[in-house]
């Protein structure tokens, strides 16, 4: 690390008074043993456990690593464990404020180091989805030639954000997002750990439960909320931080949602109940209700997409498309961003106009297979293109509508059991009226009327 005079100061003050610093700072990891989480990186021998001395370098060292993931899940905790734990020559810049020219300082010193004595450099650049493509095409070289092992921070989808040749040259590692498993063993280590809450107070149980859902897998928030509530447990002379005290501390009422139990149930029907009565002001509400719990962003984007195929259908065909691309946004931008999207996806649903026409059809047509009325395939509709179907009569009689004015032959598809049947009767909500439009005239040129 080569801190600057003030960098310096600042650190020199924490080691000194290290009660001073946020207690996310005090708690965190010194080794890789200590993260919380991202099992899957610190298996024996990986990047991550080479990078830090563990293991044979030479010509198979470390290699440059894009640690990608949402914020507050230990992209800057493992550089920082990387810091303590090497013998490198330990670097750190920001995209935020580093530009080409800091870059290039780097380089030359690492270079220097190397070529003076023999000291490999591992440099940190956090938030490098800010750096421009110039930039990033500076940091080319000394990862292609090694003068310096490179790990970068990014919460962007690195594919759309960080060039490909960066790319190649480098391991990208996912951190996967923290259970609240992973987070609640943390919370414990904090308040009876030394370093974090030295048993100063204890967190009753459904403060520990708020605490989990306001943290929504990050680390950072869990730690800061804890502190805060520790903070005003102590100031009120309590030894436990309740759930009155703790919703005092972060200014934020607890939801009552029980996201395994009846609640999770209550509340994802009322949700879908508001979008088929049109109400948009109820349908935010609930939405609300679920992201502020902590609901999977993924379970309420499922549901949405449900309700854009039962409850609108054709009356606004562009339903299903507005939701399947919300799930897909969700699935990609993960909270809090995602809580744009969801917001934008049930305004539309609440919004558009309803029909379940389509979805009665499906459901009628089913309800008749499973009561056997599935007869043979006209003859004239089956395969014909085999050998010796034209003895059998297949295709014999058969008109292609293509081959007639309007497309559309005068001929029996359904089989007998079900000729004559209506499944879909369209309503005349919305772009389903076009549809009810086409539905009439077609049937009548079917039966020959038109």
């Amino acid at each position: 690390m080569e801190p600057d005079l003030f960098t310096a100061a600042a650190e020199d003050r924490q080691e000194k008074d290290p009660a001073g610093s946020p207690l996310a700072v005090r708690m965190r990891p010194r080794t890789l043993d200590e993260v919380v989480g991202q099992g899957h990186l610190l298996k024996p021998g990986s990047p991550l456990r080479r990078l830090v001395g563990e293991g044979s370098g030479g010509p198979a060292g470390p290699s440059s690593v894009i640690l990608w993931g949402p914020p507050g899940i230990g992209k800057t905790t493992l550089a920082y464990v990387v810091s303590q734990a090497t013998n490198k020559r330990f670097v750190e810049l920001s995209a935020i404020t580093a530009g080409v020219k800091e870059v290039r300082a780097v380089i030359d010193g690492a270079r220097r180091a190397s070529g003076g004595y023999g000291k490999e450099t591992v440099l940190f650049l956090d938030e490098i989805h800010r750096f421009s493509k110039a930039q990033q095409d500076s940091l080319l070289p000394a990862v292609e030639n090694r003068w310096v092992t490179l790990i970068a921070a990014t919460t962007e989808n690195p594919y759309f954000s960080i060039i490909s040749p960066l790319l190649s040259r480098s391991l990208l590692l996912t951190l996967q997002a923290l259970t609240d498993d992973d987070l609640r063993g943390l919370i414990h280590r904090a308040l009876t750990d030394e370093r974090g809450l030295g048993g100063a107070v204890a967190l009753a149980e459904d403060a520990e439960a708020h605490l989990l859902r306001i943290a929504g897998g990050d680390a950072r928030r869990a730690l800061t909320a804890l502190e805060a509530g520790a903070g005003s447990a102590i100031a009120k002379g309590e030894d436990e931080i309740t759930l009155e005290t703790l919703e005092g501390a972060v200014d934020r009422a607890a939801v009552k949602y029980d996201r395994d139990g009846d609640q999770h149930y209550d509340v994802a029907s009322a949700l879908i109940k508001s979008i088929r009565g049109s109400d948009v002001d109820a349908t935010l509400h609930y939405l609300a209700r679920m992201i502020e719990a902590g609901e999977d962003p993924r379970f309420i984007a499922r549901r949405l997409m449900i309700s854009a195929s039962e409850d609108i259908g054709l009356a606004d065909p562009t339903a299903l498309q507005t939701a399947v691309a919300g799930a897909q946004a969700v699935a990609m931008i993960g909270f809090p961003e995602a809580r744009i999207t969801l917001g934008h996806v049930a305004v539309a649903l609440a919004l558009a106009p309803k029909s379940n026409a389509a979805y009665l059809a499906i459901d009628a047509a089913l309800a008749d297979v499973r009561a056997g009325l599935a007869g043979p395939v006209p003859a004239h509709l089956r395969d014909s293109h085999y050998k010796g179907a034209e003895k059998l009569g297949h295709g014999e009689g058969y008109q292609y509508p293509h081959d007639l004015p309007g497309g559309i032959a005068a001929q029996q598809y359904a089989p007998d059991s079900v000729h004559g049947k209506v499944y879909y009767e369209p309503t005349r909500h919305g772009a389903e009226a076009r549809y009810a439009d086409v539905v009439e005239r077609v049937r009548s040129r079917l039966r020959g009327q038109a």
